[in-house]
């Protein structure tokens, strides 16, 4: 069977294709034809034309994926000569985003390191967790020490790699920050805890 022998009014053949190649695709690994079969409702001899049809349609150079067969199980994969440039996209660095409550807190342990979590959540008034565990995630932040007090909070920095993606040289070069916005951060922090309570 050949996609092109497939006619317009066919829709539920080619709905069957598209199930096929939807399970190959999502698996990511090899998949045994009885399995496939089972989970479309067709027979086996059925689905392994669908394979054959896919995998014929698949080897046209416009495509960069192809299906392989593995010991009576088959897989979509990338072709061999696509690899060259998946190892290019591969070494690019994520680009992150940093949301309104990640600079927020980010902006707070700039200007108030070495800081504690629990600090950093009195300043927010609110649980501060998830932010901090994506900053020192994206390498802007980074355990700095011990607070010596009753059991030892962590202690919170920004890194060179902070510096970095600011531009600037060191924390000195921070601008300014006023206790008057410091408290203006504090109370848009309580706004949005209180907009997340009402929901």
């Amino acid at each position: 069977m050949d996609m092109e022998d497939i006619k317009p009014l066919d829709v539920e053949l080619k709905t069957l294709l598209a199930k096929v190649e939807a399970i190959l695709f999502t698996m990511g690994e090899a998949v045994e034809i009885r399995r496939i079969a089972e989970a479309v409702g067709h027979d086996e001899d059925t689905v392994r034309n669908c394979v054959t049809a896919l995998s014929d349609r698949y080897r046209d150079e416009s495509f960069g994926v192809q299906i392989i067969e593995l010991d009576g199980s088959f897989q979509m994969c990338t072709k061999p000569d696509m690899y060259e440039t998946l190892v290019k996209i591969a070494s690019v660095p994520k680009k992150h985003i940093l949301t309104d409550v990640l600079l927020e807190t980010l902006s707070i342990v700039a200007y108030k390191q070495p800081i504690t979590k629990v600090e950093i959540e009195a300043i927010r008034g609110v649980n501060s967790e998830h932010s901090v565990n994506k900053l020192l995630e994206y390498g802007l932040i980074e355990e700095v020490g011990r607070k010596n007090v009753p059991g030892r909070p962590c202690l919170f920095g920004t890194t060179e790699e902070f510096l970095r993606h600011f531009g600037i040289s060191s924390i000195e070069e921070l601008p300014t920050i006023t206790p008057e916005k410091m408290e203006e951060f504090k109370s848009e922090a309580e706004d949005e805890m209180q907009l997340k309570l009402d929901i």
